[in-house]
């Protein structure tokens, strides 16, 4: 007996239903990408490694899934190499290709490369696949799409106060409330690791600190330990772990404990500015909400830093993030190119849509109409019918074989088609059809126009 087949962990199969229900969201969110101004661009689902590689720090280099070399893969490996069984040393010389991990990384090289076309600031949109070896679990998957928008060529702070209206304007839409847009600033953690003497240690320090909502504060001290960050210096930031009041009282807090960094009262400084421009631009459905424990454990982000929340009692991990990243480009070659941009979790979305069953009852186009098959010259005669329907925008179908009538009826009930056409040898006569309401089990005759009314 043959071997029933399977997917890869981490991916999955989507039927009509749930293809409907994901363009509804993608579409909802291109809508909204094109409203603020941004343009769409497409780039390949696999890169040069070494345009991935070292871009994520070291836990998202673990995470990138390689693509073996053409042919002979091995060949570039010698037999000294190949018995020290070292898979880091030799992935260099097997591997030559990677799946993209992200949107943004991938952008940053075509911006670089396309440079001479591009007229800054650029304002792009992508909605594409992306690809991470983590572990499968509920929200997360090795392959998902991510639905993003960018500007780079601008530091102006008034990117990130529009990133926020975009946000709250999305989930507006989908008629989710509740969400929270969770921000903080990299210059912040910067100043926070320089004040407690542990700046050499600025990327091990925030990937730890990103953890707090998974592992928990003593979790997050005893990684910070395990990365060198000394027991006097992890207690200066013990304030942080419970760090609560106003919007304004954080921000005062945080100028107390960064009142000798330069860099940190710098953000500071930028966070106020977004913070008080959204309260003069009030958000329709979302909270904006000042986390200094905010990390986002990815190397690039520079300034204002953005995680998104599903709404309270929805277990959850984020459904969207970004922030400001004014180095990017700089990896590839051109230097003092701003960016900052955000991303959607779509498959996220989706879950949080379908577990608060917001998903309108319209989402999916579904027939109106199925034609019952009588024969031949009954079939051309609907199938004549049928192509002026769509004509006019109605979705009609001729059930494609001339089966008992009971088999096309209950493909009808089955597939919750509302209404079945019966055009026999009388109906072709009198240039009629008999309209069934599978709804009401009504039946009644009526001509192309009043057929069209009907379906219409």
């Amino acid at each position: 007996m043959a071997q029933k087949p399977s997917i890869p962990k981490g991916t999955r199969d989507f039927s009509p239903i749930e293809v409907a229900k994901r363009s509804y969201i993608m579409n909802t969110i291109k809508e909204q990408f094109q409203l603020f101004g941004f343009h769409p661009i497409e780039t390949p689902s696999f890169e040069n490694s070494d345009t991935l590689m070292g871009k994520y720090g070291e836990e998202g280099d673990r995470l990138i899934f390689k693509i073996l070399n053409s042919g002979d893969y091995l060949s570039k490996v010698d037999d000294t190499l190949y018995a020290t069984k070292d898979s880091g040393k030799m992935t260099s010389k097997i591997s030559e290709k990677a799946l993209r991990y992200d949107l943004t990384v991938p952008f940053a090289r075509y911006v670089v490369q396309h440079q001479n076309e591009i007229d800054f600031p650029f304002k792009r949109y992508q909605i594409q696949p992306v690809w991470r070896a983590d572990r499968p679990q509920k929200g997360r998957f090795r392959e998902f799409y991510q639905c993003d928008a960018d500007v780079v060529g601008s530091r102006s702070l008034w990117q990130e106060v529009d990133f926020v209206q975009l946000y709250d304007k999305v989930f507006s839409k989908l008629g989710l409330k509740g969400v929270t847009i969770k921000m903080n600033n990299r210059k912040i953690l910067s100043g926070i690791a320089e004040v407690i003497g542990a700046s050499d240690k600025l990327i091990d320090f925030t990937v730890a600190l990103d953890k707090l909502d998974k592992i928990g504060e003593e979790g997050v001290k005893k990684e910070m330990l395990s990365k060198g960050i000394q027991e006097a210096a992890i207690e200066k930031v013990q304030p942080l772990f419970n760090f609560t009041g106003t919007t304004v009282e954080k921000l005062e807090k945080l100028r107390a404990l960064l009142a000798t960094s330069e860099e940190g009262l710098k953000g500071v400084e930028e966070l106020e500015f977004i913070i008080n421009a959204i309260d003069e631009i009030p958000l329709e459905t979302t909270l904006l909400d000042l986390d200094v424990t905010l990390a986002r454990g990815l190397n690039y982000y520079t300034g204002a830093i953005f995680e998104v929340s599903a709404p309270e009692g929805v277990k959850m991990g984020s459904i969207g993030g970004g922030g400001r990243y004014d180095d990017l480009t700089g990896i590839f070659g051109l230097k003092d190119v701003s960016g900052v941009g955000i991303s959607f979790g779509l498959d996220r979305i989706y879950l949080v849509l379908e577990e608060l069953n917001l998903f309108p009852d319209t989402v999916a186009p579904s027939t109106k109409a199925l034609f019952i098959n009588f024969g031949k010259e009954e079939g051309l005669y609907s199938f004549r019918t049928i192509s002026q329907l769509r004509k006019e925008g109605v979705i009609a179908e001729l059930y494609p074989d001339s089966a008992k009538m009971n088999k096309q009826m209950k493909y009808a009930n089955k597939r919750q088609i509302p209404f079945v056409i019966l055009a026999g040898t009388s109906e072709i006569e009198n240039n009629k059809y008999t309209v069934k309401n599978m709804t009401t089990g009504t039946q009644e005759t009526m001509n192309f126009e009043e057929l069209k009314l009907t379906l219409k």
